[in-house]
């Protein structure tokens, strides 16, 4: 019996000493990164080995929203997040009260206006109805491509935050109905257009060169940004996390993934 005790301690501490051994010779940082899926956590995928080799363990954690990956930022469970452009960043600290900055941007997923029902804008008729986003800044964008394609007139054409009931001048007299931007793909074949985000009409199937009737433009302010805590912006493992996603290798891989202009690097 004796014998049997001492041989599973032995067993048990080589085992243990093993692991020990592993997790020493591991020893690399993790670095907690809230994305969501298309593009963001495809191009953090992309990375991770680069990451691994300098001793950074990137852990991508998948969202599908714009609120959640920002609280956990803000309360420690994420060491920073790659989904939203610098005027959602602000809005969301102005209103929540958080401490959240900006990195360094990445890419520009041009927002676009499609629909099932016309080829052209030129075909909206009078009343016809539009679905946009109705987060504070990404509405405010979602008015502006309007703007810039004609439809609409706004009050203060600089301002990045404007709403529906900032339009100063609808001569088509334009329904507006405003969603959450993840749903908005959705209900494409109800309304008579809709302008949605570059994330959620990739997986929707919907290509912004091929598809969109009026595509945001390269100059667009709203860069998508690998999001930090405030103070942490140069810590070495994102300052890694940045050079690597701004690589050659990230260049080549949208120019083949994404020829139809729906990701446009900024770097």
């Amino acid at each position: 019996m004796k014998k049997i005790l001492v041989c599973a301690f032995v067993a048990i501490f080589v085992v243990c000493a093993v692991c020990a051994q592993g997790s020493q010779e591991s020893g690399k940082q993790v670095l907690k990164v809230g994305a969501t899926p298309v593009p963001h956590a495809e191009m953090l995928n992309l990375v991770k080995d680069d990451l691994s080799a300098q001793g950074i363990d990137l852990q991508i954690v998948e969202f599908t929203d714009y609120v959640t990956p920002n609280t956990a930022l803000e309360e420690g469970e994420l060491d920073a997040n790659f989904f939203q452009h610098i005027p959602y960043m602000v809005s969301f600290n102005t209103e929540h009260g958080y401490h959240l900055s900006n990195a360094g941007g990445i890419h520009i997923e041009p927002l676009a206006v499609y629909s099932k029902k016309i080829s052209s804008l030129d075909q909206l008729k009078k009343g016809s109805l539009i679905a946009i986003p109705n987060d504070p800044t990404n509405e405010g964008r979602a008015l502006l491509l309007l703007q810039s394609a004609g439809l609409i007139k706004l009050k203060d054409p600089s301002k990045l935050d404007s709403i529906v009931q900032d339009i100063s001048e609808n001569k088509l007299g334009l329904k507006f109905s405003e969603l959450e931007a993840a749903t908005i793909p959705r209900v494409l074949p109800d309304v008579d257009a809709a302008v949605i985000n570059g994330n959620y009409a990739i997986p929707a199937g919907l290509k912004a060169n091929e598809d969109g009737l009026f595509i945001e433009g390269a100059d667009s302010p709203y860069v998508n940004i690998i999001t930090v805590k405030e103070g942490h912006e140069k810590d070495p493992a994102i300052v890694a996390l940045i050079a690597a996603l701004q690589s050659d290798e990230v260049r080549n891989w949208v120019a083949s993934t994404y020829p139809n202009g729906e990701v446009v690097l900024t770097f």
